[in-house]
């Protein structure tokens, strides 16, 4: 009986978000057309985002967040570059379970977010390429989406 208070009095002294590790699990950035589309950079391109979320659970309280950008940039209707990034981060939770799905989904996508802005911009200007500066996403209304979409599925 002890055992078990002493466990529980530990878990309630959890912090509720852990992150114990973030790490880039897989970059690229390619400009098919340098060297030649440099000298066609007289206007911005043409810039297409798409962003996914993904969680998995690993062990007991630990979970891999997984946070992929796949920016696709045209210029003039050729390609100008293709940038794709997946962020990721191990977690741990001391949450009811009601409110695992919306940290995991929400809430860390959100702290790794900042991490990602600045390694998108940072590659983009080691490409020679101009600066982006991704626009903060609302994820919360990305998980209501995603939801709604399974339901009708």
């Amino acid at each position: 009986m002890s055992n078990q208070k002493n466990n529980q009095e530990q878990q309630n002294n959890m912090p509720p978000v852990v992150i114990h590790a973030q790490y880039i699990k897989d970059f690229s950035l390619e400009v098919p057309h340098a060297p030649e589309i440099f000298t066609e950079l007289t206007v911005a391109p043409k810039i297409d985002v798409q962003v996914q979320v993904n969680a998995r659970h690993l062990h007991d309280n630990f979970h891999n967040v997984s946070l992929s950008y796949t920016l696709n940039g045209d210029l003039n209707g050729k390609k100008l570059f293709i940038l794709e990034l997946e962020y990721d981060a191990v977690v741990s939770l001391n949450v009811p379970e009601e409110h695992v799905k919306p940290v995991l989904m929400v809430e860390i996508p959100r702290m790794l977010f900042p991490f990602v802005r600045a390694i998108v911009a940072n590659a983009m200007i080691d490409g020679g390429l101009p600066p982006v500066m991704l626009n903060p996403i609302d994820f919360a209304s990305v998980l209501q989406k995603n939801e709604q979409n399974q339901k009708k599925q």
